[in-house]
């Protein structure tokens, strides 16, 4: 069986973005990414687009707006993903099995999201689609209320970590700072994330504004070939592996710190890759609050349940680590552009695998492991990327 792998990317800078909506925002790297691999429009064999939506717009039909981006590919088929957070990486699985299937040779992926569009109280309640609405559609803070309880719940179980939380974003925005797609590129240091002020202010549970990652614009594009394809390119890089792990959507049906989805799915893959953490040069995680990444290093495996502060204190996955964790800044200061930051978290992946990332490289990088998830843990893709070209 062929496999897909990635030739070119095409990345926006993420923020609150003068582009008027989600077509503007495709149209900013449809174009790029296309010229980045070093092919045409018709070339492409099948169009997959991410889009959250959920109410941030009221155009619909995501899919077939790419082709008002560019006429050349309004008669390609075309289809959109929606799964929460984890939107981008299934319009790219998506993307891999039409390749994979032989359905077509040359695929491309769109993830966008314009989000400061509506009020910031409407945002709230839109990411709450995210959660199991019957159970948890009222909880205060929107969904960072429901990552506020997590947090309270971590902490009444294992201590307050409210430190290390401080530690994992002071991190990320340093790395942020020299990202030049990133929402916020400021380094704003340790103090100021472990200090309740008018300026980061507790937002929910223990969680304060630095704990939680932004409300953003962006769009990200990649272009996938099946292999044969790859090798007459300028750039390939492979999946060494990927999987897609599930859990129950109602946190109140399951135990909420033990990401046992995130957990399954990195122990699938890892499995697949014959690898193991040691063998990887970074990971791109899904830290969506800091909470999330704190939990998600015990879930891959770097510690055990409740020890996720130790490789904090540690410095394990800061930039010099021995396994960098958000060399770009992650979600926190990148931004969170929600049907963007699948495709997103890939590009970056790949720009240093390449060696293109610029100060935000990591020397030598390469083997990638990217986590992405929907929802509290509930879809969670992780791919293990690797150069073939």
């Amino acid at each position: 069986m062929t496999k897909a792998e990635i030739v070119g990317w095409s990345h926006s800078v993420f923020g609150k973005s003068d582009c008027p909506d989600t077509e503007a925002l495709m149209a900013s790297v449809v174009g790029p990414a296309l010229a980045h691999a070093g092919i045409g429009a018709a070339d492409v064999d099948g169009l997959f687009v991410g889009v959250m939506n959920a109410g941030f717009s009221s155009q619909g039909f995501e899919a077939a707006l790419v082709g008002m981006v560019d006429p050349a590919l309004a008669h390609v088929p075309a289809v959109r993903t929606e799964n929460a957070c984890s939107t981008g990486s299934a319009a790219l699985y998506c993307a891999m099995d039409f390749i994979e299937a032989g359905r077509g040779r040359i695929a491309l992926v769109v993830g966008a999201e314009k989000m400061t569009a509506v009020p910031t109280a409407t945002v709230g309640d839109i990411l709450l689609n995210a959660s199991y609405r019957r159970e948890e559609g009222d909880v205060e803070g929107g969904f960072a209320g429901v990552f506020g309880r997590i947090a309270q719940n971590y902490f009444q179980r294992y201590g307050d970590r409210s430190a290390e939380l401080a530690m994992i974003a002071a991190k990320n925005h340093a790395n942020g700072a020299v990202n030049p797609f990133a929402h916020m590129r400021r380094d704003v240091g340790f103090d100021f994330c472990n200090t309740v002020s008018d300026k980061n202010p507790i937002v929910a549970g223990p969680l304060r504004r630095t704990d939680c990652s932004m409300v953003s614009d962006g769009a990200a594009a990649l272009v996938l070939a099946d292999a044969e394809t790859a090798a007459t390119l300028e750039r390939a890089i492979a999946f060494r592996a990927r999987a897609q792990a599930n859990d129950v959507l109602a946190l109140s049906r399951r135990d909420p710190l033990a990401f046992d989805g995130p957990r399954r799915a990195w122990a699938r893959a890892l499995d697949q890759a014959g690898l193991t953490l040691d063998d990887l040069s970074f990971v791109e995680t899904h830290d969506c609050f800091t909470i999330a990444e704190l939990i998600e290093y015990e879930a891959m495996g770097l510690a055990e349940p409740g020890q996720g502060h130790r490789v904090v204190r540690d410095g394990l996955t800061t930039k010099g680590g021995r396994l960098p964790v958000n060399p770009s800044g992650g979600l926190k200061a990148k931004g969170h552009p929600v049907g963007a930051t699948g495709v997103s978290m890939h590009v970056l992946a790949a720009m240093q695998l390449m060696g293109e990332a610029g100060d935000m490289q990591i020397p030598d990088a390469r083997l990638a492991g990217v986590f992405n998830m929907g929802g509290a843990a509930v879809s969670n893709y992780v791919s293990i990327l690797e150069r073939t070209r």
